[in-house]
């Protein structure tokens, strides 16, 4: 979505998505329950599109409350505005990941599946110039094998890292930059639909 809306904002810009999975969705593995809004900006017309993931849409919402002898209902009037799922769709994030990425190279952006981040690089100030792929072809015992090919450097003007939940490159950029200094530690969920 973020390759979407650069290329809406400017179609002469230059974008490369790197995806680690040997395709787009591939590492997405939950469903979720979307609300439009963020899809009908991005991409308002997206509803004639035939083949959009959003295709069941929340008609119900039941609570409980879980014990040792069994469930208690609670009313949907006690809860929080933001548990009402009503005209929001339930999807499969993997399917959504796929179709976004068709818009996105619709629109021009250049995607490599199979192409995992391996680290930052950096100028001499120390800003943020780019990504190095990782290097292809090592075996067990890691040294270089016979299909051997040395990563690739990606340089670019920004570089927006969205490897989800703490992942290795973001590791690297919080521990050079100090980004959790003085912060509260991240906060996790978990979710049952």
């Amino acid at each position: 979505s973020a390759a979407i809306r650069l290329k809406q904002v400017n179609p002469e810009f230059s974008i490369v998505v790197l995806e680690k999975g040997a395709e787009v969705g591939a590492h997405i593995l939950s469903g979720a329950v979307v609300d439009p809004i963020g899809i009908d900006r991005l991409l308002p017309e997206w509803r004639q599109d035939a083949d959009h993931p959003f295709k069941t849409e929340v008609k119900d919402d039941q609570f409980l409350l879980l014990g040792p002898a069994g469930s208690i209902r609670l009313p949907n009037f006690a809860m929080p505005p933001l548990m009402n799922n009503h005209g929001n769709y339930i999807v499969s994030l993997g399917n959504v990941c796929r179709w976004l990425a068709t818009k996105a190279e619709e629109l021009g952006v250049e995607i490599y599946p199979g192409f995992a981040a391996a680290e930052v690089l950096y100028n001499d100030e120390g800003a943020v110039i780019g990504v190095a792929t990782g290097d292809m072809g090592i075996e067990k015992n890691g040294e270089p094998g016979p299909n051997y090919a040395r990563g690739m450097a990606l340089l670019g003007k920004y570089t927006l890292i969205g490897e989800g939940v703490r992942g290795s490159i973001a590791k690297q950029l919080i521990a050079k930059y100090e980004l959790s200094k003085d912060r509260e530690p991240q906060k996790f969920g978990i979710g049952i639909k």
